[in-house]
């Protein structure tokens, strides 16, 4: 007798995160930061399931000299889309590390700090209110995440204070 057995794995998918506004592991363009006109970089998400509901994102810099690093960004209830235009807030606004609700640039107070773009393909709408903050929604995408995707970019100051 011949005892076949058979092991059955969740595939995660793995989406691709990329940005016309700088390649994974290089700087970040001064426009996108708090040196420049502090707006949002383009994203362009591919590879995530056709069941995605809404897609989440998170802008986090974990060289932040504070602990658990800074969130710069947080958004969620996001329609599936391909392409999160530069300067827009899509979805519903959660609350980033400065208290305020949307995008905040890179702006390292030294050294080159990394940026960690995270975006999740959701298998539901969040129950959030607008202005949740990165752990609530990460306690809320528990058990609903079907892909994610990261691209990461670099900043360092280049002007200097007189």
């Amino acid at each position: 007798m011949v005892n076949i057995i058979i092991f059955m794995s969740a595939i995660f998918s793995q989406m691709t995160i990329t940005s016309p506004a700088f390649k994974e592991g290089k700087l970040i363009p001064e426009q996108f930061t708090c040196e420049g006109k502090n707006i949002s970089p383009e994203l362009n998400i591919s590879g995530f399931p056709e069941n995605t509901v809404t897609l989440a994102l998170i802008m986090h810099d974990p060289d932040a000299p504070m602990d658990g690093g800074f969130t710069h960004w947080v958004a969620f209830n996001i329609d599936p889309v391909k392409k999160i235009e530069e300067n827009t807030s899509p979805g519903t606004a959660g609350k980033n590390s400065s208290n305020k609700k949307g995008y905040t640039g890179p702006c390292p107070p030294t050294g080159t700090h990394h940026y960690k773009f995270k975006v999740y393909a959701l298998d539901a709408k969040l129950d959030l209110k607008k202005g949740a903050t990165k752990a609530e929604l990460e306690k809320a995408m528990e058990g609903h995440i079907l892909s994610q995707g990261l691209l990461t970019g670099l900043y360092k100051k280049t002007k200097t204070k007189d």
